[in-house]
């Protein structure tokens, strides 16, 4: 089940990208269509989150936080609105490849030398061997 919860939550993200990409286009301001999505996000998130959240953190909780984990809204505004910029450009098939190889490096990277508190899985020569079917397959799709 959560393999096909991922595989959804891919194909959301392809959805998202291009149909806000086209609202750039159509606004002719790829930073607006940024705004009304992460507007709507809001919006539905925060509803979510009254909704289904039973238990919330308390003060010393929120101030146990590391400061740099605050800013991931700063890294979302950025590649979102980088998507929609690139997307009527490069084409949603050629972005999406970039972005998901560009993900899987850092992903390896990060996970190879624990970044982020995220557990560290070592990398191999398995990893390798797939990183580079990727790109491979990068070269391929864009050709």
């Amino acid at each position: 089940m959560l393999l096909l919860m991922a595989l959804f939550a891919g194909a959301l993200i392809t959805l998202q990208a291009g149909i806000n990409s086209q609202l750039g286009v159509l606004l002719k301001n790829s930073l607006m269509a940024t705004v009304v999505a992460f507007a709507l996000s809001i919006l539905v998130s925060g509803l979510a989150l009254i909704s289904f959240t039973s238990q919330w953190p308390n003060w010393s909780d929120v101030r146990a936080v590391p400061w740099y984990l605050w800013f991931g809204g700063v890294i979302s505004a950025t590649g979102v609105g980088l998507f929609y910029f690139l997307i009527p450009k490069m084409g949603v098939g050629a972005m999406m490849s970039y972005a998901l190889t560009g993900q899987l490096v850092l992903a390896v990277l990060a996970s190879h030398f624990g970044w982020f508190g995220l557990p560290q899985v070592s990398l191999n020569q398995a990893k390798l061997i797939g990183l580079s079917a990727m790109i491979a397959g990068l070269v391929l799709l864009n050709r």
